[in-house]
């Protein structure tokens, strides 16, 4: 106890200590200006103080108006120039250039702080939220608009010999099916059972001979969406199991929606009934989507997001954007975004791109970069470039699938937000719906770049999105085949990308100096400078 007291006491001496060290340093300041004030005084006479100020005073005083008038003119001429420039830079690039270099140069080297942190001494709170956030983004998540297994991915690997899906991918829609199609209660019924295990093998023939053994007990809605997933070797084939899938689940759902109240094992089982029904309703509209039925396909995916409103794991809405979009029913793809594209709803590459098409439409088809380059952009084409940059900050792996400078390969069925996977899944659906708007891929192809102006550090500081995460380079090689890991390094080339952005930001006052000089001196005197 005593050892205890003291080491107290030793610690409240030393913070005691070191808050007087503190308040003496805060105040130190003044007594640094009092010394400098007595040196002044005590050295007036050596420094010839009074001698210096009456020269001073004497050469002010020999000063003519033409000095004053010469000096307020060269001055407004200065600042005639810098405003200029500062109209130019924002014209062309859409952001200020001091305010750009001061943000992200000067500042990190004067040491600032962000003003959004509200004060210092939540570093540590700031920490963990920056490891939070770094987690959330690098978070995978189901692919909403995900292929058939049997219908799709098989015939890959039956033309061309390899499999389109890593394990990792597989593994993770192994852990999707157990948590939404599994609960705690099916040991008490034996075809729930038998599909509790069916959904853990690793196997597929095992999981579709467990499915067809789990049907012959009783009509298990699990083992009809097993089936349509796995089994089925076109669409139509996988539309009919669904519908059997949607019978049986249905069934289910109203038995367990009349008891759920009864206990926790009820509620349960009633969730898990409500994931079944959703799973079944939304596999059965990309169904009814793939065999050309688009209208009847929106009308089944408004209808659900109706009578299931709280359910956004399943990510309905891109379903529908896409459907839309193949409908050019523009004004309807406008009112679905109003309502996702919302600062407190998670982002994805479908919402940012499908804004920025939108947008893009209304110029795209009068757009030139010769002509914007001379007269400058429109009020529509700036919105229209903003849209763009917005969506190449959030995933700027997107415009080299939509510009075919990279190939495309089947989507995976998981997607990290931001990531190569991501921007492979929405391109592989969407790059039909760009070519559609007639200019929409050459505005992206003049425009995409520029986004890296003003943001030259993206790994570092973003301008809309928090800074683009490093880890979806290694979480991409996981969920992508390992043949495009070895032919594709698109993390490398992004920084390429980064740097020649920087590099052009950095000298384009330069080369716009250069250009008023060239276009003030005649021909023959430029090109004497030149060569000198």
């Amino acid at each position: 106890m005593a050892e205890a007291a003291g080491g107290g006491g030793g610690a409240g001496f030393l913070e005691q200590l070191k808050s007087c060290v503190v308040w003496s340093w805060t105040y130190l300041w003044s007594l640094w200006f009092f010394l400098m004030l007595f040196l002044v005084y005590v050295l007036r006479v050596p420094l010839k103080i009074n001698d210096n100020l009456s020269t001073v005073s004497m050469f002010l005083n020999t000063l003519t108006p033409k000095f004053y008038v010469a000096l307020t003119g060269t001055s407004s001429l200065i600042s005639g120039l810098i405003l200029i420039f500062e109209w130019w830079y924002f014209r062309k690039y859409g952001t200020s250039f001091i305010e750009q270099v001061s943000v992200s140069h000067l500042r990190p080297l004067l040491g600032g702080v962000d003003n959004n942190s509200p004060n210092n001494s939540n570093t540590s709170n700031g920490d963990s939220d920056a490891n939070r956030q770094s987690v959330s983004e690098c978070k995978v998540w189901r692919n909403p608009l995900n292929l058939f297994r049997g219908a799709e991915y098989n015939r890959y690997t039956w033309v061309t010999g390899r499999e389109p899906l890593t394990y990792y991918d597989m593994n993770l829609s192994a852990q999707d099916h157990q948590t939404f199609f599994t609960c705690d209660t099916d040991h008490l019924r034996p075809a729930d059972a038998i599909m509790q295990k069916a959904w853990r093998e690793r196997n597929p023939q095992a999981r579709i001979s467990a499915a067809h053994e789990a049907l012959e007990l009783n009509e298990c809605a699990t083992a009809y969406i097993l089936l349509a997933e796995e089994e089925a070797t076109t669409i139509v084939e996988a539309e009919k199991l669904f519908k059997q899938a949607l019978k049986a689940g249905e069934g289910c759902y109203r038995r367990s929606q009349q008891l759920q109240h009864h206990g926790a094992q009820y509620e349960a089982q009633h969730r898990r009934d409500t994931n079944v029904l959703v799973y079944i309703k939304r596999r059965l509209a990309m169904c009814t989507r793939k065999l050309g039925r688009t209208r009847e396909a929106v009308k089944m995916m408004r209808d659900l997001m109706k009578e299931f409103p709280l359910l956004s794991m399943f990510n309905i809405h891109e379903n529908l954007l896409e459907a839309l979009l193949e409908l050019q029913a523009y004004a309807d793809v406008q009112a679905v975004l109003a309502k996702y594209d919302d600062i407190s709803l998670p982002k994805s590459a479908t919402i940012c791109y499908t804004a920025a098409l939108l947008k893009a439409r209304a110029v795209s088809d009068k757009f030139s970069p010769e002509a914007a380059s001379r007269r400058g952009l429109s009020t529509a084409e700036m919105n229209a470039v903003e849209a763009i940059h917005r969506a190449v900050e959030f995933n700027p792996h997107v415009p080299k699938y939509l510009l075919e400078m990279k190939s495309l390969i089947l989507p995976p069925e998981h997607i990290l937000k931001r990531g190569d996977s991501e921007a492979i899944a929405y391109a592989f659906f969407h790059l039909q719906h760009w070519k559609r708007v007639e200019g929409a891929l050459n505005l992206l192809h003049c425009t995409w770049e520029g986004t890296f102006r003003m943001i030259p550090y993206p790994l570092e500081k973003g301008h809309l999105f928090y800074p683009y995460p490093i880890c979806t380079e290694t979480a991409d090689r996981e969920l992508l085949p390992s043949m495009l890991a070895l032919l594709t390094h698109q993390f490398p080339e992004l920084m390429g990308v980064f740097a020649k952005a920087f590099l052009s930001t950095l000298f384009a006052p330069l080369n716009f100096v250069m250009e008023k000089v060239e276009s003030i001196l005649p021909s023959s005197l430029w090109h004497q400078l030149t060569r000198i």
